[in-house]
């Protein structure tokens, strides 16, 4: 869906109103309107807001928080890439410390088998503007393989982001730190098996 630049602001608006409602009242027009109200907006502008419903919402949402995340991300610094990922990763878990229920309710919703389409899309965007926040530039074949790799990382880093008590996410960056060393040590087999086969490829 393209949505005018106005019409992005007053969405994302909407959204961040409608947060603190969601831990009560779920992903529903009930959390959306009473959001809406609390900054004067009139009610009946949720579904001219969102004609797409409560997946439109959620979609919104997700693509809120990938745009927060590219835009507070530092330049990418002249540190190895798993460092880069893992630093906007923490950015990310950091910024939305307050949304937790949120979250938690999101994935509820997109466990079902009628939003695996929804799911995909908000998860394949996500991963890809990590990468991108991280700095990564690449434009062959390893770009699939990348976002594959961290779409695994990323949803069980997620998973037990949820389930972490600490303040600062210690538990969890600790876990992300065991994953990504994981695909760092199969990025490595990985290339020495096609050096290997190189060697015998014909002339």
């Amino acid at each position: 869906m393209i949505v005018h630049p106005e019409r992005s602001v007053e969405r994302d608006a909407a959204i961040e109103a409608m947060l603190p409602n969601v831990p009560f009242d779920g992903w529903t027009f009930r959390a959306m309107r009473r959001g809406l109200a609390s900054i004067g907006v009139p009610e009946d502008d949720a579904e001219l807001l969102f004609p797409g419903g409560i997946s439109d919402v959620i979609d919104a949402f997700c693509d809120l928080a990938d745009r927060r995340m590219e835009a507070a991300a530092p330049p990418p610094a002249d540190r190895p890439l798993p460092e880069r990922v893992r630093a906007v990763v923490a950015l990310r878990l950091e910024q939305n410390r307050g949304n937790k229920e949120a979250i938690r309710r999101v994935i509820a919703i997109l466990s079902f088998p009628r939003n695996a389409r929804l799911a995909a899309r908000c998860t394949a965007r996500t991963v890809d503007a990590i990468w991108h926040a991280a700095g990564d530039t690449s434009a062959d074949f390893t770009w699939y393989t990348k976002r594959a790799l961290l779409t695994v990382v990323y949803s069980a880093a997620l998973l037990f982001w949820l389930r972490d008590t600490t303040d600062d996410d210690a538990a969890t960056l600790a876990f992300l730190d065991r994953r990504l060393a994981g695909v760092g040590r199969t990025h490595r087999m990985r290339q020495r098996v096609e050096s290997m086969l190189g060697r015998f490829r014909p002339a």
